[in-house]
């Protein structure tokens, strides 16, 4: 396998620093042109004239919008993305704290999908119209169409208040606040690490819901995209081929079509943890999770545009770096995408 050149390594590399300072550009002029006051939501409504001016001018809203810009993005450059008017801390803190915890959730759900999703469509597309695949894509439809929010709350419904087989909102009980020391941020793992064995069966309790309602809707796109791969290298002619030679069905896609369409499922599965990183928002307001979606909808209520300007920034650079990641794998796996490229 021909290993990338550094100058297609800089070009792609150079296409997500592009990519990203759009981003950048997009988010802050919309930041800067919502009809909402920052200024107002530091000082309040009925402050000094005096006051509102003086922290108007703290905050650089009396420059021109173009050096608004500039020092906005020198500031990103050392680091510092302004301070959160919801809780006073420096953005950079806050996103340090509720970022692990949407991590934790999406990785945990992006594992469960792929788990299931990738087998569920290789027999899928192994076994046409068969009664399988009939059950893959009324599963797919239903996880595409039914909300999420839903979801979580009939999963809360039945599985919390009902049966009382799963932890409720938030990531652990009241108890267990506060006792582990936030090495990696990610409850599961902090709680191995010193050896609270209590801790982590109770935060994994409390994830295992969130985590696969996550999943189901990763899980439905996962699974319609590897039956359609399946089904169309089972028309190709190596396939053909092998099973003339009396190669078995399951021997054939493990052997032959699986390593055909993983160049395309890295691609869905990159997607995949784009989309849950960003789109746990709603998940994570029905279950109490402290992580970036529930950070930027307090942040959006209130108008505190430091926050949503930065917690848009990071999981946009997220998703790039994803398909940036996804992209590299593609052309390392299949050297015809490196040819074309050319």
């Amino acid at each position: 396998m021909k290993e990338l050149s550094l100058a297609e390594l800089g070009r792609r590399l150079l296409h997500l620093i592009v990519s990203l300072f759009i981003l950048l550009c997009v988010t802050f002029v919309i930041g800067r042109v919502m009809p909402t006051d920052p200024v107002g939501a530091i000082v309040g409504e009925l402050a000094d004239p005096k006051a509102y001016e003086a922290m108007r001018v703290r905050l650089g809203l009396d420059l021109p919008l173009y050096q608004q810009f500039f020092v906005y993005v020198w500031g990103l450059l050392h680091g510092d993305m302004g301070t959160a008017i919801l809780t006073g801390n420096a953005v950079t803190k806050d996103l340090s704290q509720a970022f692990p915890a949407t991590l934790e959730l999406a990785t945990l759900a992006v594992l469960i999908s792929t788990l299931i999703g990738v087998p569920l469509g290789l027999a899928a597309g192994l076994f046409r119209d068969s009664a399988i695949d009939k059950f893959a894509r009324v599963f797919a439809l239903v996880g595409h169409s039914i909300p999420v929010f839903w979801f979580g709350i009939v999963g809360l419904v039945i599985f919390y208040a009902g049966l009382n087989l799963v932890g409720g909102p938030g990531r652990v009980d009241v108890f267990y606040e506060g006792l582990i020391e936030p090495t990696t941020g990610l409850m599961l793992v902090d709680s191995l690490l010193e050896g609270e064995t209590d801790i982590f069966w109770n935060a994994l309790s409390h994830i295992i819901l969130p985590a696969c309602i996550l999943a189901y809707m990763a899980m439905a796109y996962i699974t319609r995209m590897t039956r359609a791969f399946t089904l169309e290298q089972l028309n190709q002619d190596y396939v053909i081929a092998a099973r003339a030679k009396g190669v078995g069905p399951v021997r054939t896609v493990i052997s032959h079509v699986l390593p055909n369409i993983a160049v395309q499922l890295i691609t869905v599965l990159a997607i995949s943890y784009g989309n849950l990183l960003e789109g746990a928002v709603v998940t994570e307001i029905v279950f109490s999770w402290p992580g970036i979606g529930q950070y930027m909808t307090n942040a959006l209520m209130i108008g505190d545009m430091n926050a949503i300007l930065a917690a848009t920034i990071i999981v946009g650079f997220i998703f790039m770096l994803l398909n940036f990641i996804a992209d590299i794998a593609y052309a390392l796996l299949d050297p015809r995408t490196r040819e074309a490229a050319r």
